[in-house]
């Protein structure tokens, strides 16, 4: 994403849940001590910081300038750049590639698993969570509905993401030379912070995209619209649930 249009406070205060959950992915990495690794869309730090923990090396990367400031503020003793994942370069060969939450946004996924390959040792590992194939999909729906009839052309066109299913990344990181051990797709409903607001404090903070060129006026009816027609799937007992699929991948570069 060439525009940073990322709120790091926002992203902090309600949507906490991005890093929390991205813990449990740390005992697929299994981080040791002395390996060098790379948090590829670290966003304000947290897992950065609990891979350090394990006595490893770690920096991390983020395509957005604001991320990568509160990271540095949050953790001043680690290393943080800004730098896109389709075109990033590391000065030693890596242990490990870490990612979680982040390759859902990037729709050049060949260029991402290029850098990846060629930034790790013969045999490293990459680790990864994102979005998979029926992500948000209530979601997605009601907001192409909600789009298309108010009169917005092609409101597909302005989807922000890549949801693959394992099969497709799979063969995607086999065709760049990694082996790939382990892939699975899952589905994980999402409470989502803020209450009442809840459902649009998420639009806001990651739908953006699908409002483009909207007056401010249009824009706040058609997320509404969106929140109305959600309530009665995705909203109970006072908080809003956001339908979220994931996927885990750990790939091994080959050695030969």
């Amino acid at each position: 994403m060439s525009q940073d249009f990322w709120n790091s406070a926002l992203y902090e205060g309600n949507h906490a849940f991005v890093w929390q959950y991205g813990e449990s992915l740390l005992e697929l990495l299994a981080p040791t001590t002395g390996e060098h690794i790379l948090d590829l869309g670290c966003g304000t730090g947290q897992l950065t910081a609990k891979i350090a923990e394990s006595g490893a090396f770690v920096h991390g990367i983020d395509s957005s300038l604001s991320m990568i400031t509160q990271a540095r503020a949050n953790y001043s003793q680690l290393e943080f750049a800004v730098a896109d994942a389709r075109d990033f370069q590391v000065e030693q060969p890596l242990d490990a590639v870490f990612s979680n939450a982040v390759l859902h946004w990037i729709k050049q996924p060949d260029a991402v698993i290029n850098c990846v390959e060629k930034a790790l040792k013969p045999g490293g590992r990459f680790v990864a969570e994102f979005g998979g194939k029926g992500n948000v999909g209530a979601i997605v729906r009601a907001l192409l509905s909600v789009l298309s009839e108010i009169g917005c052309e092609s409101p597909a066109s302005l989807n922000p993401w890549y949801f693959p299913s394992v099969g497709e990344y799979a063969g995607l990181l086999e065709k760049q030379g990694f082996e790939v051990g382990y892939g699975v797709l899952f589905d994980r409903p999402t409470p989502l912070a803020g209450g009442d607001a809840g459902m649009v404090n998420w639009i806001e903070m990651f739908a953006g995209g699908f409002f483009s060129g909207l007056s401010e006026e249009v824009r706040s009816h058609a997320i509404q619209q969106v929140e109305h027609r959600l309530r009665s799937t995705q909203y109970r007992d006072g908080n809003w649930m956001a339908d979220y699929r994931r996927i885990r991948v750990v790939a091994v570069k080959n050695s030969y």
